[in-house]
């Protein structure tokens, strides 16, 4: 590897203990022990690609997903073992062969077989789309690991520790903030953590004066009068969270920013993750929305589906600001058709 100091060529040797053996500093990754093969300047690389260096901010969950992407192709049948234990049966068959000894030909025999297993789980795609690190691990492994030497997360990567809520106060003392309670404004549905940080320090919230909510039990009882926005996951849970605050704000105006399946589904640069499959309900409500073929209900019954984090920050800033300003622009033209009465009846003897 190539030290992020003297960017010197370094082998394992020369590196113990992820000090460089040129220059005596020392760096976080080393491609050999972690299990996405980072190392620093490969993550600096993507910061900056992700942030357009320093245009933009970065969360934790966005570079993750930027880092395991090129992993989450790949299937997580190694080939070594099957190459091993084909080599050792075919060398137990010629044995078999050639001293007439059964006993070698059923290893050689099974050998072979087990061989052929890992061809066939690798042709196959077992494991693929499984990360080799999840978000949580990537937070507590690599990036504390970055921390401890350089003292900050990546340059451009922000915190997202906290659900932004600018608008509320922490309850009993605590440091999580209350979840604001939206009446008028715009609001904005989003379960990520990562993105709803995001869409905060790039300042959507405060140019459209826009309220975040992480779960639509947040939203109040009784319904108010802006609409709300609802930015999800294309996967089977995400999908249903747009009929779900429907059902929640029977009276309110609900808009599906996305993300939505067909613009995922089955594109090659669109790489999905694969989680714990949903239940029946789950799919059972989906396939009685009419708004998926049976492709497309297969594969999210696998456990498919493609994260907000893995949309382009300033992909996603953009289609989220659009939204949010036709939303908002449609409300304005609403509230100034009511006040000349266009969309009121008419008074009583009036």
């Amino acid at each position: 590897m190539i030290c992020p100091h003297c960017e010197k060529s370094l082998l394992r040797k020369e590196r113990p203990g992820n000090v460089c053996g040129m220059c005596g500093r020392r760096y976080a990754l080393d491609p050999k022990t972690n299990p996405l093969r980072l190392h620093d300047l490969r993550v600096r690389r993507i910061a900056a690609q992700l942030t357009q260096n320093g245009q933009l901010p970065c969360t934790p969950g966005q570079l993750w997903y930027a880092l395991a992407r090129k992993s989450l192709r790949e299937t997580q049948v190694e080939t070594g073992c099957g190459i091993v234990l084909g080599v050792f049966g075919a060398i137990a068959f010629f044995i078999a062969v050639g001293s007439d000894v059964m006993a070698f030909g059923v290893i050689g025999g099974l050998l072979l077989l087990a061989a052929l297993g890992f061809v066939v789980a690798r042709v196959m795609g077992v494991g693929r789309g499984r990360p080799r690190l999840t978000r949580a691990e990537f937070r507590t492994g690599p990036l504390e690991e970055w921390k401890s030497v350089y003292g900050s997360l990546p340059p451009g990567v922000i915190d997202d520790k906290h659900y932004p809520s600018p608008d509320a106060v922490p309850p009993h003392g605590g440091t999580d903030p209350a979840p604001a309670t939206p009446s008028d404004g715009l609001v904005l549905v989003c379960p990520d953590r990562s993105v709803a940080v995001f869409l905060d320090a790039a300042g959507l919230t405060a140019r459209h004066r826009l309220t975040l909510v992480a779960d639509p039990a947040a939203l109040p009882a009784a319904p108010g009068t802006g609409p709300v926005l609802v930015l999800h996951d294309a996967d089977a849970r995400g999908l249903l969270l747009a009929r779900r605050v429907r059902t929640a704000q029977p009276g309110r105006r609900v808009v599906d920013v996305g993300l939505p399946l067909g613009a995922v589904h089955g594109l090659a640069r669109a790489v999905p993750v694969r989680g714990e499959p949903p239940g029946p309900i789950v799919m059972a409500r989906l396939r009685d929305s009419g708004e998926f073929h049976r492709d497309q209900l297969k594969w999210l019954a696998k456990g498919w589906g493609f994260p907000l984090v893995g949309v382009p920050p300033a992909k996603l800033l953009a289609v989220v600001s659009r939204a949010v300003e036709r939303a908002g622009a449609a409300a304005d033209t609403r509230r100034r058709a009511a006040d000349v009465g266009f969309l009121t009846w008419p008074q009583e003897g009036g």
